[in-house]
């Protein structure tokens, strides 16, 4: 398992790193002007080398993929196909990769479940494809690399007692 399997795998979805580093921006510029599209892309790298995350990507993708072949048991293909909104397995599933940087990670991801900005967007109005999965794991991924920038901000106000 490493790095590039879930990079060419994302590439063979449509998203690419850049895009959700783009998201990242979105979610941080506002709290670190200096900022840079760079330091998304190495937030969203940092956290796709995790192996808990690669996981769950292999996991979520390839359940999008076997749907689109029709290849998952009834009544699961139905509710793939139809995206069915109670269907709330993606999102648990997603949540996984926002937990790796706490707290702030889900509160992110709620945002973007609701927006659908960026390559969230254009996922979710995915056509034929069956992006049941993909759309939130991306939402987690950039979730995760904004939190994971929001944790190293060496600007944050220090207290007394911390070390």
């Amino acid at each position: 398992m490493s790095y590039e399997i879930v990079e060419a795998m994302l590439a063979r979805r449509g998203v690419q790193i850049e895009a959700i580093a783009e998201i990242v921006y979105h979610l941080q510029k506002g709290y670190h002007p200096e900022l840079t599209m760079d330091d998304c892309v190495i937030s969203v790298k940092s956290v796709l080398q995790k192996r808990e995350v690669q996981y769950t990507l292999y996991t979520g993708i390839a359940l999008d993929e076997l749907a689109e072949k029709r290849l998952l048991p009834q009544p699961l293909q139905a509710i793939m196909e139809a995206d069915e909104s109670l269907y709330g397995v993606d999102e648990t599933l997603a949540l996984g990769i926002t937990h790796v940087f706490g707290m702030i990670g889900l509160t992110s991801f709620g945002y973007l479940d609701k927006e659908k900005i960026g390559v969230i967007h254009d996922l979710n109005e995915h056509g034929s494809a069956i992006h049941v999965f993909l759309d939130d794991l991306v939402a987690g991924l950039a979730a995760a690399a904004s939190a994971r920038i929001a944790h190293k901000n060496i600007k944050a106000k220090k207290y007394p007692g911390d070390v």
